[in-house]
């Protein structure tokens, strides 16, 4: 059996908050993309784990995919062997979520390989033990996110139709120096709100990673400021980074970027 866990951007992203936990409140808009990887999962005597396209670093223990099937487990001791394989195209590292992705779909195609019939409420406690994320690519709708970013709200978007480009340059931002350059408020204005009118997403929508993260990585910006210069009415850089999206009213004819970015684009 095999799914397709598909990307997220951000569009705003406001960090509100320090919790005792360690942790930070954000508020954000997540709307998934389609950018996919690839998850197969098929029963075997043996339990397998391979993976193909971008490589994964760090140690396979430490993977959302192999957590997500540990944790069921737990619940269900009798579930058969798997052999899986994930084919990885989504750029890592790029604040596009494509490792929550990984995890919160590999709980839904074991869960329809095994027939456990649960629905999405239960998934989604699953999906916050993997990660802040991962809740949700369980329902894969635009939402509201909250807390850690595991409480969703739904909520009506005017993008469908939208023409997307997406750069990541390939610049590695870790997470720890993100958070480091944030000072934590309240957002100056409500989220919903502005999201209701496109038009004023380009000077209201803001993501608070964007003004440290520039100053660090001044071609981070410069990505953004070519996607507006292009006609695009909305530009930012989604999640931590370092991708940078734009969002055009029609596909642009002339957007040109160094070969080496990862590019993708494509109608929502």
């Amino acid at each position: 059996m095999i799914n397709f866990p598909n990307a997220k951007i951000n569009l705003g992203l406001h960090i509100t908050a320090k919790r005792k936990d360690g942790f930070h409140e954000i508020e954000t808009c997540m709307i998934p993309i389609p950018l996919f990887d690839a998850l197969e999962m098929i029963l075997d005597k043996q339990p397998t784990w391979n993976s193909s396209g971008l490589e994964i670093p760090g140690d396979s223990k430490d993977n959302l995919i192999l957590k997500a099937e540990k944790l069921l487990r737990k619940d269900f001791p009798s579930l058969p062997n798997l052999n899986i394989h994930l084919h990885k195209n989504i750029p890592m590292g790029a604040g596009l979520g494509g490792g929550s992705a990984d995890g919160a779909f590999a709980l839904k195609l074991m869960n329809n390989l095994f027939d456990l019939h649960l629905d999405d409420f239960f998934l989604e406690e699953y999906a916050a033990q993997l990660g802040s994320d991962c809740p949700f690519f369980i329902a894969n709708t635009p939402k509201i996110a909250r807390g850690r970013g595991e409480i969703l709200e739904p909520i009506d978007l005017p993008v469908n139709g939208t023409y997307i480009v997406l750069i990541n340059p390939g610049i590695h931002v870790g997470t720890k120096e993100a958070y480091a350059g944030v000072t934590p408020a309240p957002p100056k204005v409500k989220l919903e709100e502005v999201l209701a009118d496109p038009r004023r997403w380009k000077a209201e929508l803001v993501n608070d990673f964007e003004s440290s993260i520039f100053k660090n990585y001044p071609l981070i910006e410069e990505i953004k400021i070519k996607m507006y210069s292009s006609g695009a009415f909305y530009a930012a850089m989604s999640g931590s980074g370092s991708s940078v999206f734009g969002l055009f009213d029609e596909k642009p004819s002339e957007l040109e970027f160094l070969n080496h970015y990862f590019r993708f684009e494509a109608f929502l």
